[in-house]
């Protein structure tokens, strides 16, 4: 299969696609972490080039539910939002038959700006996929099935948390980046059982 992975710069999800014999392209604005192919610029450039399937991982700061309060505090962020969203329904609208659209949990204002209003269709966890890590992760699905789990790790505290459950990364210029990067068991099991149909 063709496949497009939009707004990816590590490069994990396109190397598990091509591992399996696919043709993927992994697509940012920045420039790939992994050498492979991969198409730095404009999403809008590449998404209606008659892919088989599309893996996208839009900009999250305005959609999810754990920055809602911002919008509160910051009326510029409303514009920003409704960005966002518009960003989000290019792929929700996508004629491509097979879509996964990977995001946080977003919060209400984002979901009634989405095309139809529609909600995720499943939400994942690495800990699902073999990997020591919580990070609740919602995939809105159209033409593909819901992930099924490979390996479940079962903790009280996984190494990524704090004491208290939050992501023990702290501050610093590269969190938002390293905080975006899709766990290898994730996208093993994307290609493992997407990449057969």
């Amino acid at each position: 299969m063709n496949i497009l992975i939009a707004c990816e710069y590590s490069g994990v999800v396109r190397d598990a696609f091509i591992k399996k014999g696919h043709n993927a392209l992994s697509c940012d604005l920045l420039p790939t972490e992994s050498p492979g192919p991969h198409y730095q610029g404009d999403v809008i450039d590449v998404l209606y080039d008659g892919w088989d399937m599309i893996i996208a991982h839009p900009e999250c700061t305005f959609i999810a539910n754990s920055g809602v309060h911002c919008l509160h505090k910051d009326k510029s962020r409303w514009d920003k939002l409704d960005w966002a969203c518009a960003f989000f329904n290019l792929f929700l609208e996508h004629r491509c038959p097979k879509v996964c659209i990977e995001n946080p949990v977003p919060h209400k204002y984002a979901i009634e700006r989405f095309y139809q209003n529609q909600k995720y269709t499943q939400t994942i966890q690495p800990w699902h996929f073999g990997e020591d890590a919580s990070k609740r992760t919602c995939l809105w699905l159209k033409g593909l099935p819901k992930l099924t789990p490979t390996k479940i790790i079962k903790k009280d505290k996984y190494a990524n948390q704090t004491p208290s459950g939050q992501n023990n990364l702290g501050p610093s210029k590269d969190r938002k980046k390293l905080r975006s990067k899709t766990y290898q068991g994730i996208a093993n099991a994307m290609a493992d059982q997407w990449g057969i149909l």
